[in-house]
Order: C-alpha cells, then structure tokens, then sequence
C-alpha cells in the first residue's frame, strides 16, 4: 500500500499543481503512476463541471465564461501537457531528420511554430467552449479522464523514441501489464459513461478521440520512432481540444434530430 501511496503522490505532484505530501522519488515508487495519472482528469473535469455550473450565475459575460474554462486545465496542471504540444510543433515543423527533431523536444526555447501553435490552440479552444452548453459539458469533462488514460496506455504499450526522459523512466519502472489493465479500465468507464449520458454526443466524443489517438500513435512512429513525455502530452492537449470540438458537433445533430 506504500508503494501504492507514493506512486499517487508522485503522479499528482508531477502532472498537477494539486500540493500534495513530499515522496521519495524512487524507481519503486514509480512504478504505479500511471495508474493514478487519470484521476488528475477527474480533478480538472469536476472543476470544469462546477464552473459550468454555477460560472453562469457569477458573469454575464459569456466570453469571460468561456475564458475560464480555457485557464481551468493549464492552472490546475502548470501547463505541463501544454509543453509538450508546443515542442511536438517546433519539432515536426523543422522538418529535420528524426534525429534532430528529438533534440528539438528536449530544447527549452520557444520556436516560431511553438508560438504559432499556442495562439492558434487557444483560439479554437476558446471558439469551442463559447459555443458549448451545458448538454454537452459533462462529456467534455469526462474527456479529461479518458485523455489521460489513453495516455497511459501509450507509455506503457507504445514503443519509446529514446530510452531517456521522463516517459521512458515511467515506462521501465512501470508493471506495464497492470498500467494497461487499468488503463483499459478507465477508457471503458469513460466511454461507456459519454454513451449513456447522450448516445449522439458522447458517440462524435468518442469517434472524435479514437481517430486523435490513431493519428497521435502513427504520427510518433513516423516523425520519431517512438513517443516521448512532449508526445504524450501532446497528445493530450490534442484529444481534449477534439473532444470539445466533437461535442460542438453532437450539439448541432441531436438538435437535427
């Protein structure tokens, strides 16, 4: 229960800013993380919820609404997957042989397409949350957790473009069959719960983060030879902005219907 304890406080300190109690960062005590990596969704989807909720009641301002759920993921996360996505663009934007393209998600400066991205991100995410309403919300927050579970199971499932940095370190350390039972655990509880609450919706949210996670698993193997932290984080950003974007969509059919 030790080891259980410490890979929950190390994966919260580490992929949230949630305080938590101080843990020895052994390789022992890895070894769970990425178990407990999508509970921090069910975190960030219940704060989501409750400014969905009860946001509505404390601004008149639907822009300053929608900005709020923008900020809500990076603040309680410091941003950490938003990194990742922002390397990945620098990296597959130089158009650099795959080598190089590693040594690019490891430099610490922003690039031009980093920029770029990050502006271009927010925008639609921001267009995305204008645009959704409460029907639709409690699907979104669900996303959060499946992001991430999905995620899970790519560090321990998908093959490593290096055998350093954070994810690889994850990826030894980790009983990798029990991380990808469990893994599988969450997606279906998640998938399953999107369907039940709105057949129409949660099926474009699931149909959105299947063909995300189909082009993130072949866009890494391509471009990199395998995945890294950035891609997994990459990843994340990217699943959740589609989900959103699924979830617009769902809207405007079950109204069709």
């Amino acid at each position: 229960m030790e080891k259980l304890w410490n890979s929950f406080k190390i994966a919260f300190s580490m992929y949230s800013k949630i305080p938590m109690p101080a843990s020895d960062w052994k390789k022992e005590n890895m070894r769970y993380i990425m178990c407990f990596f999508p509970l921090i969704g069910v975190i960030i989807g219940g704060v989501v919820w409750l400014w969905g909720f009860y946001g509505r009641y404390l601004t008149e301002s639907r822009g300053f609404y929608a900005m709020i759920f923008v900020m809500i993921p990076v603040f309680l996360t410091g941003g950490i997957h938003l990194d990742g996505l922002l390397d990945t663009s620098d990296a597959i934007h130089s158009y650099q042989p795959r080598e190089r393209k590693l040594e690019i998600l490891k430099d610490s400066h922003a690039g031009a397409f980093a920029i770029i991205t990050a502006v271009v991100y927010f925008f639609l995410y921001y267009g995305m949350y204008h645009e959704i309403t409460l029907q639709s919300l409690p699907v979104v927050c669900i996303g959060f957790v499946l992001s991430r579970a999905l995620g899970s199971f790519s560090i321990a499932s998908f093959p490593m473009a290096k055998n350093t940095g954070l994810a690889a370190t994850f990826s030894d350390g980790a009983q990798k069959n029990c991380v990808r039972i469990v893994s599988c655990v969450y997606v279906i509880l998640c998938v399953c719960a999107m369907l039940a609450y709105s057949p129409v919706i949660g099926a474009c949210a699931v149909t959105g983060a299947a063909l995300e996670y189909w082009y993130y698993y072949k866009m890494s193997m391509k471009e990199f030879g395998g995945i890294t932290g950035d891609l997994a984080g990459f990843h994340m950003q990217i699943c959740e902005l589609v989900i959103a974007f699924s979830c617009v969509i769902g809207e405007s059919i079950s109204r069709m219907i």
